[in-house]
C-alpha cells in the first residue's frame, strides 16, 4: 500500500494516525506525510520558537520513517483566508506525486476551522476519474478536534487498527511536540491518548486501536 496523511498541524498525524502509520511502515508499506501549516517568523512566530518546531517536525519524520514529507508551511489558524482553489491546487499536487492508495484525512467536522478547510481541499482532489488510484479515504480522530463536534457530527468509527504493539512509540512520538502535549486533564496528555486508544480498542477486542471513519472504500 502506498498511505498518505494529511495533517493540518503538525502533531494531528500522531494523534490521529500515529500507531497505524508505524504499523503499516513496520508492514513494509509506503507511508507519507503532507503537513499543511508550520510556524514562520512572518506569521509572529519568534526565530526560536521556529527553529524549536524545525527540529520538532524533523524529528517525528524521522522516527516514522516517511518514504517523503511534505510541508506546505501556509499560516496556522488561517487556512481559511486562502483561496479554497489554491489549496486544492497545492494538496493535489502532492496527491498527484504519491499517487496514494489510501488517504488519511483530519474529519470534516473538527471544530477547528483549518481541519474542516483542510478535509474539503482534500476530498476535493479525490475524484475517481482524475484520480483513480484513491481507493481508500479514512478520517482519523484527533483530541481536543473532534471529540469537540456538535452531537449530530461527531465521528463515527467503522474501522479500528489495532496498534497495541506501537502505542508507547506513538506515545514517545507525541512526546517529541513539546508545546502540544501536557499533563491530565489537558486533552493531549498520555493519559488521555492512552485512555482514547484503550476505549477504541475496546470496540475492537484489542488492548489498544485507533478508530476511523471510511469516507469511501473502492475495491
Amino acid at each position: 500500500m502506498r498511505i498518505l496523511v494529511i495533517s493540518p498541524h503538525a502533531d494531528d498525524e500522531t494523534l490521529g494516525a500515529g500507531g497505524t502509520l508505524l504499523k503499516y511502515k513496520n508492514q513494509g508499506h509506503n507511508i507519507f506525510w503532507l503537513n499543511v501549516t508550520d510556524m514562520k517568523e512572518e506569521y509572529g512566530y519568534t526565530k526560536e520558537r521556529v527553529a524549536e518546531r524545525t527540529f520538532e517536525i524533523k524529528s517525528v519524520e524521522k522516527m516514522y520513517g516517511f518514504d517523503k514529507m511534505f510541508n506546505l508551511q501556509l499560516q496556522p489558524a488561517k487556512l481559511d483566508v486562502y483561496e479554497k482553489s489554491y489549496l486544492v491546487q497545492k494538496i493535489a499536487s502532492v496527491i498527484e506525486e504519491v499517487k496514494p492508495d489510501t488517504l488519511i484525512l483530519p474529519y470534516l467536522y473538527d471544530v477547528h476551522s483549518d481541519h474542516k478547510v483542510v478535509f474539503e481541499a482534500s476530498y476535493s482532489s479525490t475524484k475517481a476519474f482524475r484520480f483513480p488510484y484513491v481507493k481508500r479515504i479514512l478520517c482519523m480522530e484527533v483530541l481536543s478536534e473532534t471529540d469537540y463536534a456538535i452531537p449530530e457530527h461527531l465521528i463515527t468509527p467503522n474501522y479500528y487498527i489495532d496498534i497495541t504493539p506501537y502505542m508507547q512509540q506513538k506515545i514517545d512520538i507525541m512526546k517529541m511536540y513539546k508545546s502540544e502535549i501536557g499533563e491530565a486533564p489537558f486533552p493531549r496528555s498520555e493519559q488521555n491518548i492512552r485512555g482514547l486508544a484503550q476505549y477504541r480498542g475496546g470496540s475492537a477486542n484489542v488492548r489498544y486501536a485507533e478508530a476511523f471513519q471510511i469516507i469511501k472504500m473502492i475495491d
